[in-house]
């Protein structure tokens, strides 16, 4: 009868094929392997956790290291004095600037300097980027400093 008693009832591995005895063994056996995997990350962790209940001033200290990095990140960096060539790359990009309203979109400007021929685009307004004389506005946009592209140009 091969598993099957007179009644219809299965019994051994043609039970288990029956009714989904493999899939449910599989997620059973997952679950307990995720669950000690995350108890194994977690204790391996725990004496960070405890080391900032024995000395709560080094999250202060950490939360002030971190702000004033992002203090110096956040402020453009002074150059040096520009060279001929990146002079001249700033004065092209005054004039298309000067062609845009007050607010600067940086596809726009990349568009119009791929349509004037241009060369390096993405390279020279990354340039004007991290020299400040292009800076970002609180809606995504940008402005061109005039105070400082007439030090950088003079």
């Amino acid at each position: 009868m091969n598993g099957v008693n007179a009644v219809g009832v299965l019994y051994g591995l043609e039970a288990i094929n029956a009714h989904n005895g493999w899939a449910i063994s599989v997620v059973g056996i997952t679950i307990v392997f995720t669950g000690l995997v995350s108890l194994s990350v977690l204790i391996s962790q725990l004496h960070k956790l405890v080391s900032l209940y024995n000395d709560p001033g080094r999250i202060t200290k950490l939360f002030a290291l971190k702000s004033k990095s992002a203090g110096k990140a956040g402020t453009p960096k002074k150059h040096p004095a520009l060279t001929e060539a990146q002079k001249k790359i700033c004065r092209q990009y005054n004039l298309l600037a000067q062609t845009m309203d007050d607010v600067i979109s940086l596809p726009k400007l990349l568009r119009m300097a791929e349509l004037s021929g241009l060369k390096d685009p993405h390279v020279n307004i990354n340039f004007l980027l991290k020299s400040g004389i292009l800076c970002a506005d609180d809606q995504g946009y940008f402005r061109w400093d005039e105070d400082r592209f007439i030090r950088a140009v003079s």
